[in-house]
């Protein structure tokens, strides 16, 4: 989502949050704002293991997507695809074919589709994909072709050597699971030891990507970041996951435990759990 929030801000365009409903995107409220502005002009969508939810798109939600009326005739859908093989165990979300749905639907100009190795392979040197329309890649390559002669097609062979096809790519995500699952699994027992049954905080338990989203009582986030950091706990800051920062309601905080050890996300949360049991006793002394 930085990256989103960096390229509408570098660009003048003003960014509308949209909070989920449940585990997925709140289509109603989608729908609703598309339709009534035709400045509205496109709409973000990470679909599979979300950053920072970890949830993923229902069908419904593709098709709607696909279909709905917009004010605006050039509205467009950035359907980053980011963690589209990042399983964290064999069962795995499966979403629609967004560009199918747009097709059946009409639209097949509506969404731009981006994914990328950069947190397959080597964050900053991996390869990155672009699929659309015929016409709308006619476009982008017209675009490309003024800031680049051609892509890293040394890049471009070793990651094919590296693979050789797409299972071997999924075969390389299973190793990536090894890694990361038991870090994810960690974080989720010791928040429900510590929280559970509380109403201190909620969060999600994804199937993949790399992130969990924590949720304290409303008022605490900020209060919990800067009373880890204070005990040596470095967290992501509060409101980071939200356009300008701006979490309305100062009750989200990312967690990312997919670069320590177990034992230091162990201490981590032990911490960030008794931070958050104070900061919400503060709130309600």
């Amino acid at each position: 989502y930085d990256r989103h929030f960096s390229i509408c801000e570098h660009f003048g365009i003003e960014m509308i949050a949209v909070e989920n409903k449940g585990n997925d995107l709140d289509i109603d409220k989608i729908e609703e704002l598309v339709a009534a502005d035709d400045l509205i002009k496109g709409i973000w969508v990470v679909p599979k293991y979300g950053n920072p939810t970890g949830t993923s798109v229902s069908d419904d939600v593709v098709e709607r997507l696909a279909k709905m009326n917009t004010a605006a005739n050039d509205f467009r859908i950035f359907w980053d695809n980011a963690y589209t093989v990042h399983h964290l165990s064999d069962d795995v979300d499966v979403i629609e074919n967004i560009f199918e749905a747009c097709t059946s639907a009409g639209n097949p100009d509506r969404v731009f589709i981006l994914g990328s190795t950069s947190k397959i392979t080597f964050a900053g040197a991996g390869i990155a994909a672009i699929g659309g329309s015929e016409s709308n890649m006619n476009w982008i390559r017209k675009q490309l072709s003024i800031s680049t002669i051609g892509p890293d097609k040394i890049n471009q062979v070793r990651h094919m050597r590296f693979f050789g096809d797409f299972s071997g790519l999924k075969e390389h995500m299973k190793k990536h699971a090894l890694l990361i699952k038991p870090k994810f699994e960690i974080v989720n027992s010791i928040l429900e030891n510590r929280l559970g049954g509380k109403g201190l905080a909620s969060w999600t338990n994804p199937k993949g990507g790399y992130f969990i989203s924590l949720d304290t009582n409303e008022g605490c986030a900020k209060r919990v970041v800067a009373l880890a950091a204070e005990a040596g706990v470095k967290l992501t800051a509060a409101g980071a996951t939200f356009p300008y920062k701006n979490d309305p309601r100062d009750t989200n905080i990312r967690l990312a435990p997919t670069l320590p050890s177990i034992e230091e996300i162990q201490q981590a949360m032990d911490i960030v759990c008794l931070c958050i049991e104070i900061a919400d006793s503060e709130k309600n002394a």
